[in-house]
């Protein structure tokens, strides 16, 4: 086959230019070789690029604007006197083939199958910018005298509204103008904010070697400043007028504490009241057996069984209860 470079050609004994014309009649085979497989249908395979970001109706895979496909190129219609084509491309990611085709009355292009476009667009009238006449009124400029005249009077109007922002933003463009001057004043304040940084790293170091610290520290920010001039550090009451507080409270204390003072005191009230009185004697008489719990035995008890307990005293007006151990 034939080089498709400009150098290098090989040319057969049997060329015959006047015959042959060129190469590629010699060899049959076509200029852009693969690409044009399918020319007979009309058909010619390009390198296309993805205008916009989309989403692939059988993977459901987002394709970014940008990436490259192999696309059969075809003509499908025309805008007036502009051809408009279709592209058909297969997804990279699954076998779904992707159509889009060119839109020459939007400056577009639109999806015709297998995708969905992810929706970026927006009304440039949002935006103030300046949109293209439409072909109507293209034509009544052109053919309508008075259509022509308003049309004038509100462009006037538009222009005269944005006359301050546009002396605005030509007074900041003239402002960068000078290259030197804006590389210098930039300089000038970063060596200034290198300097401050510097002697702000210093002062922090200091501080944590003071306080022993081992993390960092931010930077002192004015509302730290409001804040910390708002607080009131300082005790409510100072040493001395504690101290001063703490022996009035030890002076007024008792010595002893609530449940040991009572204590005490009954037992002195013990001690004075047994030094002032002699001891009593026992009163009534002497205690007998019986009283101890003592038990005797009597010799006529049936069953040799012991004594049972003795008879209640007996007691008469005259003489109160009878002594134990009197006879009934």
């Amino acid at each position: 086959q034939g080089e498709r470079k400009g150098t290098n050609k090989y040319y057969p004994p049997d060329f015959d230019p006047a015959k042959h014309g060129s190469l590629n009649k010699y060899h049959h085979s076509h200029p852009l070789r693969e690409r044009a497989r399918k020319l007979s249908q009309g058909i010619l395979v390009i390198r296309f690029e993805m205008p916009f970001n989309i989403w692939c109706d059988g993977c459901q895979n987002h394709i970014g604007m940008g990436v490259r496909y192999n696309a059969e190129k075809k003509k499908v219609g025309s805008y007036y006197t502009t051809p408009v084509y279709r592209f058909r491309m297969k997804c990279h990611l699954c076998v779904n083939y992707i159509e889009l085709q060119t839109d020459p009355g939007n400056c577009d292009y639109v999806i015709v199958s297998g995708a969905r476009r992810k929706e970026e667009r927006w009304d440039p009238g949002d935006s103030a910018q300046v949109l293209p006449t439409a072909p109507e009124q293209r034509e009544r400029l052109a053919l309508d005298p008075m259509f022509r005249l308003e049309h004038g009077v509100t462009d006037r109007g538009v222009l005269e509204r944005a006359a301050p922002t546009l002396t605005r933003l030509q007074e900041a463009q003239d402002a960068w103008k000078d290259d030197f001057g804006l590389n210098s004043r930039l300089r000038r304040r970063f060596r200034e904010e290198k300097k401050t940084l510097r002697e702000e790293e210093e002062e922090a170091a200091a501080l944590r070697a003071r306080a022993g610290l081992s993390i960092p520290l931010l930077r002192e920010e004015e509302e730290d400043r409001r804040l910390a001039a708002l607080l009131t550090l300082h005790a409510p009451d100072s040493y001395e007028e504690k101290q001063r507080l703490k022996r009035s409270e030890i002076s007024q204390r008792s010595w002893f504490a609530p449940g040991t003072a009572r204590a005490a005191g009954g037992a002195l009230q013990k001690l004075s009241l047994g030094a002032g009185r002699a001891p009593r004697a026992p009163q009534g008489p002497p205690p007998t057996p019986a009283g101890l719990g003592i038990v005797r035995r009597r010799a006529g008890d049936e069953g040799g069984g012991a004594e049972g307990p003795p008879p209640a005293p007996r007691e008469t007006p005259e003489t109160g209860p009878d002594p134990p151990g009197a006879a009934p």
